[in-house]
């Protein structure tokens, strides 16, 4: 089953058109976080396309000649070359400069596709790589009818690999894959409204969690059965990701961990992450948190938003099943390891509502993002929806929209988001007037109100001018 990723073929299937339209090659190097779909989107582009192709999956770890002769294996079987008699028996002595040489001759007439999947693998082996392939590129590959596609999960090496100071820097265009979105996520489970939100919220949209999934199963119920089986994705996923991208317990991998249990401050995870050893030290802290943020996208910065900007900056885990691992799963797998399902169960139901009711947050204000860009909210110049706080947190308003990010021009909307106990109603709509007339730029002759609620609203007729339930949240997601 292949769920979603329209945008992705179409832009893809859209280079495959110019490649037979004028006979020349064209690359572009796909990174993404691990299990987010990357292979398995190139392998539906090769299956649907009907073209000859290639598709190779380096390994980690093995030496120049073992990586060439798996390559020269896997164009053998492939259905690339034009005469595999004219193939070598084993790879030549010149590493990959003649592998990507023997490659470009055994390329056919008609437009095809060559896939090299894990290239930061490649570079750990040979560092010249990306300079040998951009000179077989120029003189060979790119006057082909070629598709080459360069896929990663190393975030910050695949964007080393286009880099301005790079050899193939210019030669590849750039797709970055995310997780599947809200709308994506209900089709693959089949649940609508608050049940897709939570689906969508324990798997992070990754699409081999979400296809293990059972059709129109609550979260609930789903999560009943998972605790039970140690070997669940739920679990294995986010575990495997933090042992291939923080492999021993460094600083690094307790900041993470700091931040996903809810320590979302720098001087809270400066002394959380610090341990018994006292606080990290801000000079430490600060390059790290950059780094996470940055290189490795693993952590997104927060900012209040309004026309004066302000501080602090509050930290989180981008990826939401990485998230509740840190916070509930972890703990919840332990159990299950134990032959403890129903004590798993038990902590999952006791910590789910309040996780949820702060991890929700983000998923609402790119949701609010979308419907603006769709022209589905009365401000269309929104670009950015974020939050506003102040030092003391005292008020925080959830809900901020804005023309940029993070000091704006101007606000366009303030808004609370309400995903516990009973609808929104009139004393919860009072905290959000007294709050919103606290955030700088806020009009309230200009400034529109929204109020987001897990349960509805109990408002009188237009208290509000925009009231979403998690099916509108949703419907702003579908195409």
């Amino acid at each position: 089953m292949f769920v979603g990723r329209r945008t992705e073929l179409s832009l893809l299937t859209r280079r495959l058109d110019h490649i037979s339209r004028n006979g020349t090659g064209l690359s572009v190097a796909i990174r993404g976080r691990r299990q987010v779909g990357k292979s398995r989107l190139v392998q539906e582009l090769c299956d649907r396309s009907g073209l000859p192709y290639l598709y190779f999956t380096a390994v980690k770890g093995a030496s120049i000649t073992e990586s060439t002769n798996q390559f020269l294996s896997a164009l053998a079987d492939s259905d690339l070359p034009n005469d595999h008699a004219l193939l070598p028996t084993s790879a030549p002595p010149g590493g990959w400069s003649d592998m990507l040489r023997i490659l470009a001759g055994s390329l056919p007439d008609r437009p095809c596709i060559v896939v090299l999947d894990e290239i930061p693998w490649l570079t750990e082996q040979d560092d010249t790589f990306d300079g040998q392939l951009q000179v077989v590129w120029d003189r060979l590959l790119s006057r082909r009818p070629v598709l080459l596609l360069l896929l990663g999960s190393d975030l910050h090496m695949m964007q080393r690999l286009t880099a301005y100071d790079r050899p193939f820097y210019g030669r590849a265009d750039n797709l970055v894959l995310g997780p599947l979105n809200l709308a994506e996520t209900a089709t693959a489970t089949g649940l609508t409204g608050s049940d897709a939100i939570d689906a969508h919220l324990i798997t992070g949209g990754l699409p081999g969690t979400l296809l293990r999934w059972p059709t129109g199963t609550s979260a609930d119920d789903h999560l009943r059965v998972e605790c039970a089986d140690p070997a669940s994705p739920l679990f294995a996923v986010p575990e495997q990701s933090l042992a291939s991208e923080f492999p021993n317990p460094d600083v690094a991998r307790r900041v993470l961990e700091a931040v996903g249990g809810d320590t979302r401050a720098f001087a809270n995870i400066a002394s959380t992450a610090g341990g018994r050893g006292g606080q990290v030290p801000s000079g430490t802290l600060s390059p790290l948190l950059r780094q996470l943020t940055e290189d490795k996208q693993v952590l997104a910065a927060d900012q209040p938003l309004s026309t004066s900007g302000g501080k602090p900056t509050l930290y989180r885990v981008t990826d939401t099943n990485l998230r509740l691992y840190l916070a509930i799963f972890r703990d919840v797998h332990n159990l299950a390891r134990r032959g403890r399902p129903d004590a798993g169960y038990t902590l999952f139901t006791n910590r789910w509502t309040s996780w949820r009711g702060r991890a929700v947050e983000p998923l609402i204000r790119t949701s609010l993002e979308q419907a603006a860009i769709i022209g589905a909210l009365p401000w269309p110049e929104t670009q950015v929806v974020g939050g506003w706080w102040n030092r003391q947190f005292n008020p925080e308003i959830d809900l901020v929209g804005a023309d940029t990010a993070p000091v704006a021009s101007r606000i366009h909307f303030c808004g609370s988001l309400k995903w516990l106990g009973k609808p929104f109603d009139t004393h919860d709509l009072r905290q959000l007037q007294n709050g919103a007339a606290q955030v700088p730029g806020f009009d309230p002759d200009r400034t529109g109100l929204i109020a987001v609620s897990r349960s509805g609203t109990d408002l009188p007729d237009g208290a509000v001018d925009v009231a979403w339930t998690p099916d509108d949240v949703v419907t702003a997601w579908q195409p």
